[in-house]
């Protein structure tokens, strides 16, 4: 009986790693394709379409815009984020609970919800500038992602070990930056991973608050894609694969994030 389940299962996973790995497989076989456009099968082998990519300034500028965006949303959300966790688990505070809940909200909310609500309130209503306006919408993309991991480490830290930093006469201020920061390392490291990533995809709220001068990635190919069919999309997207694949592969190796596991 258990080894019929275990096959089931085994089948089922296979099932969901070829539905998954099948479309991303097809994108990285039409990014090599001689064709003028994304088609199947593909005749003959070029490297054209990854030229193609580096010869649209649109792309260029988007790469560095959604670079940008991503960097200081994810650490903003870092720095709001680890001492309201802090906050949260150590302290009894009234409404604790609804407090969590607050934070955690953006990722209950669809992100062209909160992309439309912020063009409306921020750019429209504030005249706050763009820019700054879609580092808003992307911190608070970021906010559920340090509060979820750093709440998991934080419950795995014996708060003893503060308190007999405190006897042993260390303030709480010195306590929190020798003592619970590295300890939580590699979850603030696992963090900062997630809301990168996951900043630097985002396509739904950066469609609402882009413009002429102010383009990110992801919506600077959905533009390319309105006017071209051809490769370069398939090939762009290559690029974003093996790239969000190289940060998670460093950040695993060289930072440890296996720990977090642990």
């Amino acid at each position: 009986m258990l080894d019929s389940q275990n096959k089931t299962l085994r089948v089922i996973s296979i099932l969901i790693l070829f539905l998954i790995m099948l479309p991303l497989v097809l994108v990285i076989i039409t990014s090599f394709g001689n064709q003028d456009s994304i088609s199947l099968p593909i005749h003959g082998f070029t490297f054209e379409w990854y030229k193609n990519v580096f010869a649209q300034p649109d792309f260029i500028a988007g790469f560095k815009m959604s670079l940008l965006v991503a960097l200081i949303a994810s650490l903003a959300a870092l720095v709001v984020g680890i001492p309201a966790v802090y906050a949260l688990t150590r302290f009894k505070l009234r409404h604790s609970s609804w407090l969590q809940s607050f934070f955690l909200s953006p990722a209950l909310i669809p992100e062209i919800v909160i992309g439309f609500s912020l063009y409306q309130t921020a750019v429209i209503t504030m005249k706050l500038p763009l820019l700054l306006s879609l580092i808003i919408g992307h911190f608070l993309l970021c906010v559920p992602y340090v509060i979820r991991l750093i709440t998991a480490s934080m419950l795995l830290l014996d708060p003893h070990i503060e308190e007999a930093a405190w006897i042993c006469g260390s303030s709480p201020k010195k306590t929190f930056f020798a003592i619970v920061l590295p300890n939580i390392k590699t979850s603030i490291i696992a963090a900062f991973m997630m809301c990168f990533i996951n900043s630097f995809n985002n396509i739904p709220i950066s469609l609402f608050l882009n413009g002429p001068e102010l383009n990110m990635l992801p919506t600077a190919i959905l533009n390319y894609l309105q006017n071209n069919y051809d490769p370069t999309v398939s090939a762009i997207s290559v690029m974003l694969m093996i790239f969000t694949a190289l940060i998670m592969f460093v950040v695993e190796k060289v930072l440890g994030i296996n720990k977090l596991t642990r």
